[in-house]
């Protein structure tokens, strides 16, 4: 391989190298002592000193050097193992080069010239290689062929990086090489003459974790399935842990849920995942996690600077970060001051005058004729003009958009965008006033018309208490307004810890719709969208699907006791808010609870902001919540259970089990709280979703629980302790439910009078919410996002298992193998469909994603994730498990086509494991005649095909021309032919009996073509067993036997003229020799196999009569050492063939 220049004395390096080929520049020189005869003393004194030197520090065998004439000093260019790899490297200096050199006048621009030359076609094949993204090209070059030799992978799997470190075997710890390559985590180390490898691929990896226990201080632990292995003293853990669930996370991602998770698009383009792109991903996840971003946005900058700060009079440090289409700011201490700017609100950025108190100043000016000013920023031409680039784009996206926007308008009616249709009641012509509904946009929440239309039923009473609130109302109003001239208004203002304790208040009714589009950045998608909601609705309503099915089953149950949902204006809006949803994403659809968030967003919001804030929550601020399984929810519910562990260890130590604890609370994430807290109490909770996103759903589980920790810990089982969270829960109020609510609660108080609950007392919202801030109030974004990755590997190989024990339950009934049989022939299945996703070209691992997923017959529902492996993978898995050898390797192609064939019922060229498990279960564990049944059943269509290219397939024979494949009847035996014909047709009685009995589908006749077939794969299981001679004669025998079972049925049809013993005989004689022999009869023969035909039963009751062969049928055969030996060769076989097939392609 060319190297980066390096000196060497050229005095010196004679004493070590022996120049092999020289020129007037160039020298190729070869290792002195090797390749040479072992006597030589100097060459054994240069072979000990390069077995002594570490195995880093060892000298390739050859080496290309350049000189310069009269200079003592040249420079290693090129080394190699090989001598044919340096020849190439040689050959081409000469033909590129050298001619050139001689032009040069002074020898040190020869050297320059050859050194920059060198240099670039390193940096030519390190871009081809990935090495040039790393921090050691040359040290990455030399792990990564490393990685090749010692572990033989396709060259499609990648190696993202590499660390040092130790593997504990026990107590004994070996120190070596981790690489960490696309799809699998490997270990080599070579110790005192001792080598450990092995491979652990990310879609076995189960748990991973920090440990420290006994010798093993701050280790790394990898789990799987079968085993446990740790892993420590790395340089950096930290990193190398990161590293780890990073790439364990991406591939599971892909491996697993492909269709249901969202996966950036860098990360789904394997060649493209490098450390630095692994580490900048990180950073993307953490920022739209932390500003609640749209999943495609892509991060191009981040800076560190300090952002004047109005409201404190000084400037705050923090990190600038950029993205498509906003700029962000977080203040050091995470929380403390956060600032999001969306490009589209920008007008312009500018670089102001640098001086000592403001170095390197930025200015940022929006549509509300504010400015921000950020200062202390490096590189900050180059910021500049991107954000600028990105600025002009977004500025010209909006101007065409306005335009086209301005010409519709101008060619349509002069009627209102929106329609504001709301009614009280239900009149004579209801159901035309329905479909008007259906198609009507509101323009106003629906708060705002029914928290007007109740009456005070309840005389003065109610009057003061609806003061009381209006008051409380006008107060929080009054507290808003002063932040807003403080700390701006829109979603481009400051947000503070002072926002936060007016959010733990409660937002007014008045501003909550506009400050949950504000805090959830809603209001810019609305923006930059005009008219799509609008678009949408009229697309979907009137669309029968599945999701339109569930969304009406559901829409009287959204907040059944609102009076906005006792009517059918609220129930229209809701069911064009969630219909439009589930047309705009089909791959979410409509998610069970998304109608309880679309209900409480459409009291507070306008419709189409509902319609964008629920886009916010489900696509945004609970990404993969609502996908086919919501793996974000439980997810979370993994990463709660791990924070009560961490931040309240007493609960943890009473309550072993925290999964009842997770189960209780998976409803408060998937509706934030709406499903459990009354209603004001919930609305609340809500608000502060929207200002500090899942994190606050988190604080507020963990307060809940802190505050019945006492009762949860001597709790007995499961239905106390949601007993316990229930009754608590139930009577959180706020300040407005302690009067008589403006709109009733969603659900009636139940009471805590409970004989196995003790009473509560009345816990207040804002209370327990202030109280989740100080005591759970330092749990940082940047921690649940780390926790996330880890624990969706988790949740991911749960879901896995619970997919494998639900195949198992399907097939058990039907095979006779053992449960842990069956159990590892699935994991064989599994990993073939794996290995295709890993190393096959882009159609094949598209084919083989797609068909991993079962749906329904309306082909959009559903189901379960179902493993099926198309012909070549099939094949493959044929290969290591069929029991017997197939003869030729051609003919055992075939029979492993011909099986495919068979098993592939639906015509769709893919088989499941309930057909394959059948099939394998028919080979090892069936009777006899099953066994006979399936190879009858390979050599008749479906199976065996018109197509199939016989002539060619028998061209090679089966076995050597010295065994008797002709079979002659002693002469003794011809005189009993006529009671032997006697035996048949009782034989021909006997199974007709037996057919009567058989209530299965009788199998169609073999004719005699297909018999000859049948024969040669009978030919070739018999070949290299034991008892092979015994085998070939019995088979001879029985062929003759049915030979003529089949000319006396045809006999027995026949009209035309009569056959002689002699002819029969003859044609007896002729298929047995074509069954076995390379014979070319089967065109000769074609006018015989029109009338000549065989049953199943004949062929069965023919092979009974021969003890040979039922012993060699009825022979048990050991399945569970085939898995073994099936597991040990599937990997590198597989990797073998797909290394081939990319060679030659």
């Amino acid at each position: 391989m060319w190297l980066n220049p390096e000196e060497v004395l050229l005095k010196n390096a004679l004493k070590l190298w022996v120049t092999e080929r020289s020129n007037d520049f160039f020298l190729l020189q070869r290792r002195r002592g090797h390749g040479e005869p072992t006597g030589r003393i100097t060459g054994l004194l240069v072979g000990a000193l390069d077995t002594v030197l570490d195995s880093n520090a060892r000298v390739t065998p050859f080496r290309i050097l350049l000189q310069v004439p009269s200079s003592q000093i040249s420079w290693v260019i090129a080394s190699g193992a090989a001598i044919e790899e340096v020849n190439k490297h040689w050959d081409w200096l000469v033909h590129n080069l050298l001619h050139s050199l001689s032009v040069f006048e002074n020898k040190e621009d020869v050297a320059s010239f050859v050194k920059g030359k060198v240099k670039g076609l390193i940096a030519e094949e390190l871009r081809g290689r990935q090495a040039a993204q790393e921090e050691d090209p040359e040290k990455f070059r030399e792990a990564l062929l490393k990685f090749e030799l010692h572990f033989g992978l396709p060259s499609s799997e990648k190696l993202v990086t590499y660390y040092s470190c130790c593997c504990w075997k026990g107590r004994v710890p070996r120190q070596g090489f981790l690489y960490l390559s696309i799809n699998h985590m490997s270990f080599y180390s070579f110790l005192l003459g001792k080598e450990v490898k092995f491979v652990i691929p990310w879609a076995e990896m189960t748990r991973l974790e920090r440990v420290s226990t006994g010798l093993m201080t701050e280790a790394i632990r990898v789990s799987t399935r079968q085993r446990q292995r740790e892993f420590s003293m790395f340089l950096n853990r930290d990193e190398a842990f990161g590293v780890i669930g990073q790439l364990a996370d991406i591939a599971l991602r892909k491996l697993l849920d492909n269709e249901g998770l969202e996966l950036d698009r860098v990360l789904q383009q394997p060649t493209r995942i490098t450390k630095r792109i692994l580490e900048e991903q990180a950073i993307r996840e953490y920022v739209l996690a932390l500003f609640r971003l749209p999943r495609a946005e892509k991060l191009h900058e981040v800076a560190s600077c300090s952002l004047w700060t109005p409201h404190s009079r000084s400037h705050t440090a923090g990190t600038l970060y950029t993205t498509d289409s906003y700029l962000c700011f977080s203040s050091r201490e995470e929380g403390s001051c956060i600032l999001i700017i969306p490009l589209s609100e920008v007008l312009s950025i500018e670089k102001a005058e640098s001086t000592s108190l403001l170095p390197n100043p930025v200015i940022v000016s929006v549509r509300t004729k504010k400015a921000f000013q950020l200062i202390e920023l490096q590189d900050r031409n180059e910021l500049v003009e991107s954000l600028n680039s990105r600025l002009r784009s977004i500025q010209w996206k909006q101007s065409m958009f306005r335009s086209r926007k301005d010409g519709k308008r101008s060619m349509s009616a002069p009627t209102p965008y929106y329609t504001f249709y709301y009614d009280t009641g239900f009149s004579d012509e209801e159901e035309k006033e329905e479909q008007v509904l259906r198609n009507t946009v509101n323009s106003e929440a629906l708060m705002t018309a029914f928290h007007q239309s109740q009456p005070g039923a309840n005389g003065n009473k109610v009057e003061e208490s609806d003061s009381s609130a209006q008051s409380m109302e006008q107060v929080k109003e009054q507290l808003w307004e002063d932040h807003f001239l403080e700390f701006g208004r829109g979603v481009h203002m400051f947000r503070t810890e002072k926002i936060q304790r007016l959010v733990a208040m409660g937002i007014p009714e008045s501003l909550r719709g506009e400050l949950w589009m504000t805090l959830s950045d809603a209001s810019s998608e609305l923006e930059s969208h005009q008219g799509y909601y609008t678009s949408l609705v009229q697309k979907s309503m009137g669309q029968s699907s599945l999701a339109t099915e569930e969304i009406e089953r559901d829409l009287h149950r959204s907040l059944p006791d609102h009076p906005a949902f006792q009517n059918p204006t609220g129930i229209a809006a809701l069911r064009r808010v969630l219909t439009a949803y589930a047309h705009r994403n089909p791959k979410i659809g409509y998610c069970q609870s998304m109608n309880i968030l679309a209900s409480v967003l459409l009291l507070y919001a306008k419709e189409e902001e509902a319609f964008w804030l629920l886009v916010a929550v489900c696509e945004r601020m609970l990404p993969d919540y609502f996908n086919r399984r919501v793996i974000g929810a439980q997810v979370d519910q993994s990463v709660f259970e791990e924070l009560i562990r961490e931040r309240l260890p007493e609960l943890a130590e009473h309550v072993p089990d925290l999964s009842s604890l997770s189960s209780v609370s998976l409803s408060w994430f998937l509706t934030l709280f709406l499903s459990v807290l009354p209603f004001h109490s919930a609305v609340c909770v809500v608000d502060c979703f929207f200002f500090h996103g899942i994190k606050a759903i988190f604080q507020l589980g963990l307060a809940a629980l802190e505050a019945n920790a006492a009762q949860l810990s001597a709790s007995t089982d499961d239905g106390q302790a949601l007993m316990i969270l229930t009754s608590f829960l139930d009577q959180v109020g706020s300040e407005e439910s302690s009067c008589v609510p403006s709109s009733p609660p969603a659900a009636p108080e139940t009471s805590s009078s409970d004989a196995d609950v003790p009473a509560v007392g009345h816990t207040n919202i804002t209370d327990l919410i202030n109280q989740s801030y100080e005591k759970f109030g330092d749990l940082s974004v940047r921690h649940i996002e780390r926790l996330r990755c880890r624990h969706r590997i988790q949740v991911l190989q749960a879901h896995e298992d619970t997919a494998k024990e639900n195949a198992l339950r399907v097939v058990t009934p039907d095979v006779s193998m053992s449960p842990e049989n069956l159990a590892d022939v699935y994991d064989l299945f599994k990993t073939e469909h794996f290995i295709s996703l890993y190393w096959g070209d882009s159609s094949s691992v598209a084919a083989a994603e797609a068909a991993a997923w079962h749906h329904g017959d309306s082909g959009c529902s559903y189901i379960e994730r179902q493993y099926r492996l198309d012909r070549p993978q099939f094949k493959s898995l044929y290969g290591l498990l069929v029991p017997w050898p197939g003869g030729s390797n051609q003919h055992a192609d075939t029979l492993a086509n011909r099986t495919f064939a068979l098993l592939d019922q639906d015509r769709k060229n893919l088989v499941t494991f309930r057909e394959f498990a059948g099939w394998l279960d028919t080979l090892y564990c069936e009777e006899l005649n099953e066994k006979i049944r399936l190879l009858y059943r390979l050599h008749i269509p479906p199976a065996l095909t018109e197509s199939e290219d016989d002539p060619s397939l028998m061209k090679s024979p089966l076995m050597s021309t010295n065994r008797p494949l002709y079979v002659n009847l002693p002469s003794d035996v011809e005189g009993e032919v006529k009671d032997y014909q006697e035996q048949l047709k009782q034989m021909l009685q006997d199974l007709a009996k037996e057919k009567e009995k058989d209530v299965e589908k009788p199998l169609p006749l073999m004719n005699q073509r297909e018999f000859i077939q049948f024969c040669k794969t009978l030919y070739g299981m018999f070949h290299g067993d034991p008892e092979e001679n015994e085998l070939f004669q019995a088979i001879a025998t029985v062929t003759s036997l049915v030979l003529q079972i089949g000319e006396v049925g045809h006999r027995g049809h026949s009209s035309g003229s009569e056959v002689t013993s002699q002819e029969e005989e003859a044609r007896e004689a002729d298929l047995v020799q074509v069954a076995a022999d390379d014979g070319s009869g089967g065109g000769a023969s074609s006018a015989a196999e029109s009338e000549w035909t065989v049953s199943y039963a004949q062929i069965l009751a023919s092979l009974l009569t021969e003890q040979a062969l039922v012993q060699f049928f009825e022979k048990p055969l050991d399945l569970s050492a085939k898995i073994a030996e099936a597991k040990e060769k599937q990997y590198h076989q597989r990797a073998g063939l797909l290394t081939l097939q990319q060679r030659t392609s």
